[in-house]
């Protein structure tokens, strides 16, 4: 492995401990607790794919008339990504993005979509990501996490989304988290089956193939830049650590609903 992309994942592994044993999966036993994750989760499942947008119009292009851009190993890689992000295939064979997969997920399970779908087609409609939090009622720490992500895009560093989109990406979900919707699904298999499925393709796609290719990207994008290797380290651990903020205030809510009337 790239020298460099160890000492990234050294500096951040206490951040990544944070996430992985985070108190938040301990908490989830009911499909009630299960649909307040998933609805602050919902929102790190769409930027993830903005940020996977962003880099495939950085680093391909995406208008005409076409001339080749950038180095054709990226190209490469980001394209496979795309596919594979965009263009999954669902538990019944039909061709879904992962956050299409998630839309169907949360609404099996009783979650509430509006927040994220209200919020998108206010977006759709030209409105600003402020008024959209505003009329979708976005949970104010899926707000911080949103601005942060548009944030690193805004920069319109590459190898800075690269590094928000390898080292920040979601396939930081604990075994034991597996097991819990394991278990609910078992006894509510017509509520959890679709969330149980994305999971196992986080396992299958996510969690293996497409890091692999997300680090190799990263590090043809850094290169032997010192600077664009200090700044992906920065990237990666503010990404690492907004999302244990989201996780925080969505163990929050769901212990609110816990404590006895």
């Amino acid at each position: 492995m790239n020298i460099q992309i160890e000492k990234i994942n050294q500096l951040t592994a206490d951040l990544k401990s944070q996430i992985v044993n985070h108190e938040i999966y301990r908490e989830i036993n009911s499909l009630i607790e299960l649909r307040i994750f998933m609805e602050h989760h919902v929102f790190a499942v769409w930027d993830f794919m903005s940020l996977l947008k962003a880099l495939q119009i950085n680093l391909t292009c995406t208008s005409l008339p076409w001339f080749p851009v950038g180095n054709a190993k990226t190209r490469q890689l980001i394209n496979e990504i795309v596919a594979g992000e965009e263009s999954d295939l669902d538990e019944k064979g039909e061709v879904k993005s992962h956050f299409e997969l998630y839309i169907e997920a949360m609404k099996q399970a009783g979650a509430n979509t509006q927040p994220i779908l209200n919020f998108i087609e206010t977006l759709k409609n030209g409105k600003s990501f402020a008024e959209a939090y505003t009329i979708a009622h976005v949970p104010v720490a899926a707000q911080k996490f949103v601005n942060a992500t548009f944030d690193i895009i805004h920069q319109n560093k590459t190898h800075n989304t690269a590094a928000a989109f390898t080292f920040g990406r979601e396939d930081l979900i604990p075994n034991m988290f597996y097991s819990i919707v394991n278990d609910l699904n078992a006894e509510n298999h017509n509520q959890v089956a679709i969330f149980k499925y994305y999971l196992d393709r986080h396992i299958e796609v996510d969690g293996d193939h497409h890091s692999h290719l997300a680090l190799e990207m990263t590090s043809e994008l850094c290169a032997t830049n010192e600077t664009y290797w200090t700044e992906a380290l920065t990237t990666a651990q503010n990404a690492l650590q907004k999302r244990i903020d989201l996780w925080d205030a969505a163990l929050f809510e769901i212990r609110k609903i816990q404590e006895p009337v």
